[in-house]
């Protein structure tokens, strides 16, 4: 086969405040036409910069030295005519966030007509077709009524097929994807990988495939290379890699993987939060005065409690009401129906009332550093709720801090910096610990693990279980990941469209799911895992 990208010894240096850091360390490998090549490893082991250095897109802040040939051309220093050619035409990019990669503020036909406009100088009716193809061939369903919507208005994986759609528009020879299914449900994941898959074949592209997820690459990869600290540790053919792994590294990658099960919740154990018929409906306005023409059915019919010690894992597609649901269990939104915290039916509760109660019920979110304050220390984002509600047992703030800091292993001599200065599993312990610093009954757990590593989703998870078993916390545990959602969970409910499909004990609907929609979830999940 021939050789369409040429790596050798590749060294990106970044300078900053004075400083070298070195990303990327004489790193050396080729993709040949028609092959998937995966470049896996842990967040900062330098993939991402790797595959940006193919076409010069680091900066200024970064010194390339080494060599990178695409069809024999040499791109590091190649003129900016050469690669403003190849850049989205002969090597197109899917990155990892599309909310952030597409423009908010422009339409699908406008975002996909610029490419299309630049590279093919296609424009009106003829740059429509083509859009519509394309759309069509990623799957985005009467896309004709489509060419109008912006971002937001699409789901995630509606919006990762449009940046698939973008990536396609001029027939690139390789595809560069970056952690493309990073966040996204499992069926819609297994979607996109399939969809990959036929384009790649039927288009007859190279791929270049970025990501933490080591059973994503024993399934679509024809060869690996292991990254650690800038550098590939080990590489060969997918099966030699995974079937037989050399480097201490690389068998610890594979190995990570959330297994065990949570510790039996204790007989007799306190009923922390139960709701009974829950249901959120957000009303649709229209017109001038605003009339409700219809609702959103966010949750429709919802009840289950959970106890202290005790895990319930609530499952489902993007948009099936998890969030919602949980949300309303905190009385953050407005919802029907009964809720009761520890006896009490706190449904009319005022929000002077509910003050009382909002250090016992606290919330760890997905994105731990878009919901950490970049202008806070560590220290004081974990000090901020004892500043309103005062520390549980009475102990200094800063003795508080340190102490919480230590249970969820970080070091407290860190507590004076930033969250830019943590990696993404440590900024995830901040966050666990500005819950656990007030001591709370009910944590609400967001998909806490789905943009970590495998090798932190384990630490993770290890760490929730081990807070639970100390402080007999009751978890709603969201998650799209059900190899996560069965090594934390005692009970499982699964939603589908704001619907509760199924509920029950996590071992019996795991190995006996029951409706349609839980076999279809599951099948994807490990069928993904191999």
């Amino acid at each position: 086969m021939t050789t369409i990208l040429e790596v050798k010894n590749l060294a990106v240096t970044f300078r900053q405040d004075g400083k070298d850091t070195r990303a990327v360390k004489g790193v050396s490998f080729d993709l040949k036409k028609g092959e998937t090549v995966a470049l896996v490893g842990e967040s900062g082991s330098g993939k991402s910069v790797t595959a940006l250095s193919t076409v010069s897109l680091l900066g200024d802040a970064a010194r390339v030295e080494g060599s990178v040939t695409y069809k024999g051309q040499e791109m590091i220093g190649a003129p900016d005519t050469l690669l403003r050619k190849v850049r989205g035409n002969d090597i197109s990019f899917i990155f990892q966030e599309p909310m952030t990669s597409l423009n908010p503020l422009h339409t699908l036909e406008k975002q996909l007509g610029e490419s299309i406009a630049l590279h093919q100088g296609l424009v009106g009716d003829a740059a429509r077709a083509r859009i519509i193809d394309l759309l069509n061939k990623v799957g985005i369903r009467d896309p004709e009524s489509r060419l109008s919507a912006y971002p937001h208005q699409l789901s995630g994986g509606q919006r990762q097929r449009v940046m698939i759609a973008m990536a396609l528009a001029n027939g690139p020879d390789l595809l560069i994807a970056d952690e493309p299914t990073t966040a996204l449900d499992v069926t819609i994941q297994a979607q996109i990988l399939e969809l990959l898959a036929e384009l790649k074949e039927a288009e007859d592209m190279s791929l270049l495939f970025i990501t933490h997820d080591l059973n994503i690459v024993r399934k679509f990869a024809d060869r690996v290379c292991v990254m650690k600290n800038g550098e590939i540790v080990e590489h060969g053919r997918t099966a030699e890699i995974f079937g037989n792994p050399q480097h201490p590294y690389t068998r610890m990658l594979i190995s990570a993987e959330s297994t065990g099960r949570p510790d039996p919740v204790q007989p007799g154990a306190e009923e922390i939060a139960r709701v009974d018929n829950l249901k959120i409906w957000f009303p649709i306005h229209k017109g001038f005065l605003k009339k409700t023409v219809g609702y959103v059915k966010a949750v429709n019919d919802a009840s289950f409690a959970v106890r202290a010690g005790e895990t319930v894992g609530i499952v489902g597609e993007s948009g099936s009401g998890k969030t919602t649901l949980a949300l309303a269990v905190m009385r953050l939104i407005h919802s029907e129906g009964g809720i009761t915290y520890r006896g009490q039916d706190v449904r009319g509760w005022s929000t002077r009332q509910l003050r009382r109660l909002r250090s016992e019920m606290q919330i760890v979110f997905q994105d731990p550093f878009g919901s950490l304050s970049p202008r806070m220390t560590c220290e004081q984002i974990i000090a901020e709720g004892l500043g309103v509600h005062g520390s549980p047992d009475g102990k200094p703030t800063s003795e508080a801090v340190e102490e919480v800091m230590r249970e969820v292993g970080l070091d407290p001599a860190t507590k004076h910096r930033y969250p830019h200065e943590f990696s993404g599993g440590q900024r995830q312990r901040i966050a666990i610990a500005r819950a656990m610093v007030l001591r709370p009954r009910l944590v609400v757990l967001d998909e806490p693990t789905s943009a970590l590593d495998m090798t932190v989703q384990v630490q993770i998870v290890d760490l929730l279980r081990d807070l639970q078993r100390k402080y007999d916390l009751a978890y709603l545990f969201i998650s799209h990941d059900l190899k996560v959602v069965r090594a934390m969970s005692h009970k499982i409910i699964v939603m589908k469209q704001g619907d509760v499909v199924e509920m029950g004990e996590a071992e019996q609907v795991f190995a006996r799911p029951e409706s349609d929609y839980t076999r279809r979830l599951f099948a994807a999940a490990f069928d993904l895992a191999g």
